[in-house]
């Protein structure tokens, strides 16, 4: 079987199939980037479609200073950005998502919560987070992918964890009615036996 980059080779050398193989090997983790940075199923059909043709046309300029998965989640987190970008500039009304996944009710609320917190997340914390928290990749390998230096990316990590905390700290404290507990005891009267202001 040959490597990644054997098969990049073959691709710019004409291998008909090898392109085929190479997406084959990487698309789930490729199409799992593009969702979770998107928040998106279209939107992230169309960058993954956008990124793997812009990786068709661009193979012959690898140089391979990084492997061939990290190029290649480059150039889809760089065509997921784009599409934000070019959303930012012209908002408009998204549909609600359905998951088709069967899910129990709390789990699938928790999931749409998370998605709907991650989506509310500047788009270069949220590529981080997707990469480092979701997809599992090393700090460096993140780092390269999104083309920043290491500190750049523990910094977008610890700013967007430390978001996602606040929007999502609902789901960690569930006490009375969804309020955290710092809220619960303001409610609790004195020691005295009054509340404040009688």
């Amino acid at each position: 079987m040959r490597d990644d980059a054997s098969l990049l080779r073959a691709h710019s050398a004409g291998d008909p199939n090898a392109f085929s193989e190479l997406v084959r090997r990487h698309r789930d983790r490729l199409w799992a980037v593009a969702l979770r940075t998107l928040g998106d199923r279209e939107e992230a059909a169309d960058a993954l479609q956008d990124a793997l043709l812009s990786a068709f046309r661009a193979a012959g300029n690898f140089r391979g200073d990084s492997a061939v998965t990290t190029w290649l989640h480059r150039i889809v987190v760089n065509a997921c950005l784009d599409r934000v970008r070019r959303r930012q500039a012209r908002p408009t009304v998204p549909l609600p998502e359905t998951d088709v996944t069967p899910a129990p009710a709390s789990d699938r609320d928790t999931a749409m919560d998370v998605r709907q917190a991650l989506q509310q997340l500047p788009a270069e914390q949220r590529a981080a987070l997707v990469l480092v928290d979701v997809q599992g990749y090393p700090v460096a390998e993140a780092a390269v992918i999104l083309g920043v230096a290491e500190g750049t990316i523990k910094s977008r990590c610890a700013r967007g964890r430390a978001r996602l905390a606040l929007l999502l700290g609902h789901l960690r404290n569930p006490v009375d009615g969804g309020r955290v507990p710092s809220e619960v005891a303001s409610d609790v009267p004195s020691a005295s036996g009054k509340e404040s202001g009688a």
